[in-house]
């Protein structure tokens, strides 16, 4: 059987997710599709709209036949290092092609940006810190870098956030050595960032995340721009729950977090540098939201997404000897949920898989898995009472999803 890898978080899955998938699977002649998904935090430093075994459900309902869980020491990383992780994943488990989507969708510009960096690292990166120390934050100084290498030919445009992941997916592939093929496809009408509506059935996850908190919560706002299967898992996750998850459930905890540490013990924190413990401190009191912190410790040099993620890793206490390992490949895979097909993959392929797959807690021991489930037991404390024991029962004694 052949598969092809797929890279998401899925928050949640909606209509453009389901064209990527199909397409994937139409495009590589896959018989299958596996899913390097991100736990219950992701990569922009946020907790997931639902938990990842709600997640999971939604994938293999629409279509995804395995789904192995990114850990949380790749997942809430920068780009780089979250392509690293997700290519080891979907490479050990025999994929034969990894397929993205992107704002470009033309491969070939990838592959000529991806030679064009190789053979003009050195300067790139000089002058990558030259724009940072300018005062910009890393993705702009990225895109300015680039740009002041003056090009001749056509690139992707590097400042765009899905074709920065491709990049680097297929960087993570040639350095890895792996046998995936890298591919794209072009992303439909939605923005990544887009926060409202752009059509009927597209929209971003950011757009229905926004529909989903906003002052009215409505569900039926989303309901064409997303699977029946997902609507459902929504609905049964809010009548189970209460509500979805964000920062704002979280920060009661951050608040405190930060009100009783002293500027030392923040700097161990991973991600925080350059003083930026002072301003976290100087902040923190006066808040009376997430959202409110967020706003005044923003600044041009650090991303909103960058801060969320400083933010998370003080949350779940993760510190900076934790998370910088010179390996920046995953050491298993733990599995999430399959369909029929995926079992049927898993028996015949298993064997010759190049990592172990986990489907209990109990029969693994490795750091990355401790991070896993110390973030696990931190996503909890977003729910109170029953909520909380549930999505605690989840983690520790679900078995994987059997569609």
């Amino acid at each position: 059987m052949k598969a092809v890898g797929v890279v998401v978080e899925y928050n949640p899955f909606h209509n453009g997710h389901l064209f990527h998938l199909q397409q994937a699977k139409e495009q590589s002649g896959a018989d299958i599709a596996i899913a390097a998904m991100s736990g219950n935090f992701l990569q922009r430093g946020e907790p997931a709209l639902v938990s990842k075994w709600a997640r999971t459900r939604m994938a293999l309902s629409a279509g995804v036949d395995i789904v192995f869980e990114l850990p949380y020491r790749f997942a809430t990383q920068h780009a780089e290092i979250f392509a690293d992780g997700a290519v080891s994943i979907l490479s050990a488990a025999g994929c034969s092609s990894l397929i993205f989507g992107s704002e470009s969708g033309d491969l070939r510009a990838f592959k000529r940006t991806v030679l064009f960096l190789e053979k003009n690292n050195e300067q790139f990166q000089e002058n990558i810190k030259y724009f940072t120390s300018k005062g910009n934050s890393y993705p702009k100084s990225i895109s300015l870098s680039f740009q002041s290498l003056s090009p001749s030919e056509t690139f992707i445009d590097i400042s765009s956030p899905n074709n920065i992941l491709g990049l680097h997916y297929i960087q993570a592939i040639n350095r890895q050595e792996s046998r995936m093929l890298p591919d794209t496809i072009t992303r439909k009408s939605a923005g990544y960032h887009d926060e409202h509506f752009s059509s009927a059935t597209i929209a971003s996850a950011t757009s229905i995340r926004k529909a989903l908190f906003g002052a009215s919560g409505e569900m039926d706002t989303i309901k064409s721009l997303v699977p029946d299967s997902t609507f459902e898992q929504l609905a049964l996750y809010k009548e189970k729950f209460g509500g979805f998850q964000s920062w704002e459930n979280y920060w009661h905890l951050l608040k405190y977090k930060l009100l009783q540490s002293s500027p030392a013990e923040i700097r161990d924190f991973y991600e925080v540098e350059e003083g930026l413990e002072n301003r976290l401190l100087s902040k923190a009191a006066s808040s009376k939201s997430f959202h409110e912190f967020m706003e005044s410790i923003k600044t041009k040099r650090y991303t909103w997404a960058r801060l969320q993620r400083v933010c998370l890793h003080i949350l779940t206490n993760t510190k900076k000897d934790e998370m910088k390992k010179t390996k920046n490949t995953v050491n298993y895979l733990r599995l999430l949920g399959a369909t029929e097909k995926g079992r049927e993959y898993l028996k015949q392929n298993k064997k010759i898989f190049t990592l172990p797959v986990i489907s209990k807690l109990s029969a693994y021991s490795d750091p990355d898995l401790d991070l896993d489930i110390k973030a696990s037991r931190i996503y909890a404390l977003g729910q109170n009472g029953e909520g909380q024991e549930e999505l605690l029962r989840e983690e520790f004694s679900r078995p994987p999803i059997m569609l």
